[in-house]
């Protein structure tokens, strides 16, 4: 699992919350302030905009879509839908 960010980002501070709270090791790739400079985002996402986080084959550009993803998949939720 690999999160693009930058340090100063709210929404990238969501997630890396999440991570934290849900124990998720993952992959730091902090990336430049500049959209236009963060070209690892674009080939990963297809867009400049961070958070990114890319779980296996599965890439998610959203916020609000990251944390459902965790909580599904790593959190609590899943082992309630078990």
């Amino acid at each position: 699992m690999t999160l693009y960010h930058v340090a100063w980002c709210p929404d990238c501070e969501v997630v890396r919350q999440k991570l934290a709270d849900l124990h998720i090791e993952y992959d730091h790739v902090i990336v430049p302030d500049i959209r236009p400079m963060r070209t690892v985002v674009k080939e990963v996402s297809g867009q400049y905009y961070v958070p990114v986080l890319k779980d296996g084959d599965r890439v998610l550009t959203e916020t609000e879509d990251i944390l459902d993803h965790l909580d599904k998949t790593y959190g609590p939720e899943r082992i309630a839908d078990s």
